[in-house]
């Protein structure tokens, strides 16, 4: 499965995105010999309750060496960085995102381009600007046969942590929108060992991560991400054809 998939490139929002949405399938693809490429849209600069404490450009700092040490965990060695600014990427001209991404597609040549869906996981505009970036990119610069996939949530891993989702307040009303079983194009119930892995590597973007893994306890947390879900996007007529 993982050879099938050729060259992994992902295209993400914020550093932590990649991680907890595909992680294990980065580490698996790397296992395999694979080629595995990340790109992040920002420094997720305000991603923190307490501005005070984080200021926008320690924080940045800090999730720049957070991310880098949370992708060697996983083995991956190229990453890029677009340099958009944290909560305002639905303000970025269209044409320049997708530009800046088809150019790196055109270099990287994947078989496989893996992002947000539409929807976004949680709804982020920006989440939401980064999946139609990638989209757009894919359309115009993915060589044959390659596959875009969405992450998302299977209906049963949304049906299994409903209630712990809500108590947390990860996911505002609405979501994730859970995709039916028959129309995943990739699922994937993580290992034990690749698990925790993917585990060390969130944990290594401690910033985002170690509250919410100090409240859960280290066993409840790898098993609340141990599961990653894909679909495969629907191509326009001009890919199509």
């Amino acid at each position: 499965m993982m050879r099938d998939l050729g060259t992994v490139l992902g295209i993400w929002a914020h550093p932590d995105d990649e991680a907890y949405l595909s992680g294990g399938l980065m580490a698996m693809a790397r296992d395999h010999g694979s080629r595995v490429v990340c790109v992040t849209a920002t420094r997720g600069e305000l991603g923190t309750p307490d501005p005070v404490e984080w200021p926008p450009h320690r924080l940045a700092a800090a999730r720049t060496r957070e991310l880098a040490r949370c992708l060697e965990i996983l083995g991956v060695t190229e990453h890029h960085w677009l340099g958009y600014r944290d909560g305002a990427c639905a303000e970025v001209p269209p044409s320049d995102a997708v530009t800046r991404l088809g150019e790196i597609i055109d270099r990287v040549r994947p078989g496989t381009v893996v992002t947000f869906g539409p929807d976004g996981i949680t709804g982020h505009p920006d989440h939401q600007a980064a999946s139609a970036w990638a989209t757009a990119a894919f359309e115009r610069a993915a060589p044959p046969g390659a596959r875009l996939l969405y992450a998302t949530f299977s209906r049963r891993r949304a049906a299994r942590w409903r209630e712990l989702n809500a108590s947390l307040g990860v996911f505002p009303p609405g979501y994730p929108i859970a995709t039916p079983d028959h129309r995943l194009a990739l699922d994937l119930e993580l290992d034990a060992e690749t698990a925790a892995r993917k585990v060390r590597a969130l944990a290594a973007q401690e910033t985002q991560t170690a509250g919410l893994i100090a409240a859960l306890g280290i066993g409840l947390y790898t098993a609340w991400v141990s599961c990653e879900s894909f679909a495969e996007a629907c191509r326009s007529p001009v890919m199509s054809r």
